[in-house]
């Protein structure tokens, strides 16, 4: 089987070419915005350095493809903000482009990746996939559109489409961005020695899922037949950004300096994934513990280069 992923030179998705490799055939479509060809390195995929705004490299891309596993984003609450525009332009624009090389090219099924910013301010714990949703960000609302506009591409032609709302994913190749998630901001700040900020009291809770348990769900999304719709992604627990830090700071081997500031606009108070939807659809057990998935994700980080 062969199959594309976009984006598949950033943090979550390289981690899907790795598993991919050991089973399809793959190729890579990414423009490197935030993407890093050191993160492919040590695999045989086929790289494509182009844009999915681009509708001959994405057909390119495509040709062939009996799986298309769809990353390629622009990410993060505050990127959405800064740049709406910008934001909705890939996020919406880019996966109907994706949806239509799909369509010319015949592929069987797309796993686009989607995310919990779509619910907004939350009513109730934990999130079902039914939870109202009322995005109260650009970014929460161009991954809606896109999630939106991938379920409606399954209903009027001939393709699958799985949409993986993931909540907070963390792992290995997920570098240090203003804009990104809060444990490589914490962390290679930690290494670094310097103090971090803690937005609020730090009892807001997150769910906080391993890379590896989100190509897990990818991969089980494609392989399973007959499957369409949108499937909550996260580990099924929950822990405070206080109790973040401090298995953050054993991982390191010191405590954290925090500081505390002012809650941020468009972050929620709590967050917590019911996961039983695509348990039961696709198989999706998460294995990683947090402890460890931290442990592992400071271990790679102290290969990297500490931002100054």
């Amino acid at each position: 089987m062969k199959c594309l992923v976009t984006g598949g030179a950033g943090f979550i998705g390289s981690n899907v070419v790795a598993a991919a490799l050991r089973r399809y055939e793959v190729v890579v479509l990414d423009n490197l915005a935030s993407g890093f060809r050191e993160n492919l390195r040590s695999t045989s995929a086929t790289f494509i350095e182009g844009d999915i705004l681009d509708r001959d490299a994405l057909r390119k891309a495509v040709r062939g493809c009996d799986v298309v596993f769809h990353l390629a984003a622009s990410v993060g609450n505050k990127r959405a903000i800064d740049n709406p525009l910008e934001d909705s332009k890939v996020n919406v624009l880019g996966t109907l482009q994706v949806l239509e090389a799909c369509r010319e090219a015949k592929v069987r099924k797309i796993v686009a990746s989607s995310s919990a910013g779509i619910f907004g301010e939350l009513k109730r714990l934990p999130i079902r996939e039914d939870h109202p949703v009322e995005p109260d960000t650009p970014y929460g609302a161009s991954k809606l559109a896109a999630e939106k506009h991938c379920l409606a591409y399954a209903k009027l032609h001939d393709i699958e489409a799985v949409c993986l709302r993931y909540f907070n994913v963390y792992g290995p190749n997920q570098r240090f961005d203003a804009y990104g998630n809060v444990i490589p901001i914490f962390a290679f700040k930690m290494l670094a020695g310097e103090p971090i900020t803690v937005f609020g009291d730090g009892e807001q809770t997150r769910d906080f899922v391993s890379v590896h348990d989100v190509v897990q769900a990818n991969l089980k999304a494609a392989e399973n037949v007959g499957i369409s719709g949108a499937f909550n992604i996260g580990s099924g627990a929950r822990i405070t950004i206080n109790a973040l830090v401090e298995l953050l700071g054993a991982a390191v081997g010191k405590p954290a300096q925090v500081r505390y500031g002012p809650p941020r606009a468009g972050d929620v108070r709590h967050s917590l994934a019911d996961i039983s939807a695509s348990a039961a659809a696709f198989g999706y057990k998460p294995v990683v513990d947090i402890a460890s998935g931290l442990k592992e994700y400071i271990n790679w980080a102290r290969t990297e280069k500490v931002p100054a």
